[in-house]
């Protein structure tokens, strides 16, 4: 009778997660949620969450407390940051996405040699995890097309000692599974109004709501935000030298680099032009300096297509730290920091004192 009660709670909590993440419209927020909720649910020590493009899927969130406590989030992302998996692999998340079907696996070191699936064991050589247990759900919509993957990894029972999944929440996490592909699919879709149709970062438009928002929240929790504003250095010589092809790669290039190394939840926006604007959110003035002094310097080495350096000055503001009150207040104050980066020789990262600033 007890397993009868569980399933019922298990069910009333199905129906609230599905709720929550319907409301959810911010895609990166949104995945991470989705997976964060699901290992909640299945009791899962660390989960990924693979998105589907074309007959790829790519990484787009990776959950491991363990590893995040001894690497670093970092660092843990880092190492995931791997090229997109082809479905046609053998792989368990590709078998997945070709099938449709659930695999709930007790032990992945045990795969039988003769199943159409293997287990990379690769990633636990590099980093020392030890996957055991792994219960791999398609993100399938009611059309029936696989949107992702979700990769629950070793079932922890109250000892937190890993065990098998629960056949019992085979069917249950299906259901949320298709809950989470269709927020995913709303949430694509409202992203794509929001995204800059040529590097596919956010547009001008999403970033001023999402500053308002921020702006309000830091009234609200005292939670510090930073904003970096980053200007291309010499772009104008790239395009008049390669021609504005060269440019618009120079451009997606910078825009890969800066997704590749933020955490999910940075709003990372091309502001206009050769401009990119970011926001750091729980981010104080000091860790916004280390995040520009990293990205300057990984432009910098970045080799681009038409083999001339790129360089980028960066100006930070960030509250409580810097006096503003509105958000119009705190992209003035990073404009005059970015100002000071460049005429003091580009390639630079600056902050705006408060005895220093421009009027």
């Amino acid at each position: 009778m007890a397993g009868q009660i569980d399933v019922v709670q298990l069910l009333k909590d199905l129906i609230q997660i599905g709720i929550a993440l319907t409301g959810e419209r911010d895609l990166s927020l949104l995945l991470e949620r989705i997976l964060r909720e699901a290992r909640q649910f299945t009791l899962a020590e660390a989960g990924t969450l693979f998105l589907r493009e074309g007959d790829q899927l790519r990484f787009a969130v990776v959950q491991n407390d363990a590893l995040a406590q001894r690497l670093g989030e970092r660092e843990m992302r880092r190492l995931f940051e791997v090229e997109p998996l082809t479905m046609s692999e053998t792989s368990l998340a590709g078998y997945v996405a070709l099938t449709g079907e659930i695999l709930n696996l007790p032990d992945v070191y045990a795969i039988s040699p003769d199943v159409p699936y293997t287990f990379n064991k690769d990633f636990d050589t590099k980093t020392g995890y030890r996957a055991r247990s792994m219960l791999v759900v398609p993100l399938k919509d009611p059309a029936g097309n696989v949107l992702g993957i979700l990769e629950f990894i070793n079932a922890v029972d109250e000892t937190n000692t890993p065990v098998p999944f629960d056949p019992e929440y085979e069917d249950l996490v299906r259901a949320l599974a298709s809950q989470a592909a269709v927020a995913i699919r709303n949430a694509q879709l409202e992203d794509l109004s929001f995204k800059d149709g040529l590097t596919g970062v956010y547009n001008r438009r999403h970033f001023m709501l999402r500053m308002e928002e921020e702006v309000k929240r830091h009234g609200r929790f005292r939670q510090p935000v930073s904003l970096v504003l980053i200007d291309l250095d010499h772009f104008k010589e790239i395009n008049d030298q390669f021609g504005h092809g060269a440019g618009d790669e120079a451009l997606k290039g910078v825009s890969q680099i800066l997704l590749r190394n933020s955490r999910s939840f940075t709003v990372i926006t091309r502001y206009g032009g050769d401009e990119f604007a970011v926001l750091l959110v729980e981010t104080s003035k000091a860790g916004a300096r280390l995040y520009a002094d990293r990205m300057r310097q990984i432009v910098s080495a970045h080799v681009f297509p038409h083999a001339k350096p790129i360089t980028a000055s960066f100006g930070i503001a960030s509250l409580p730290d810097d006096e503003a009150t509105t958000s119009e207040e705190l992209i003035r104050l990073a404009d005059e920091a970015l100002y000071v980066a460049k005429r003091a020789g580009k390639n630079q990262v600056a902050t705006m004192p408060t005895s220093a600033r421009i009027s």
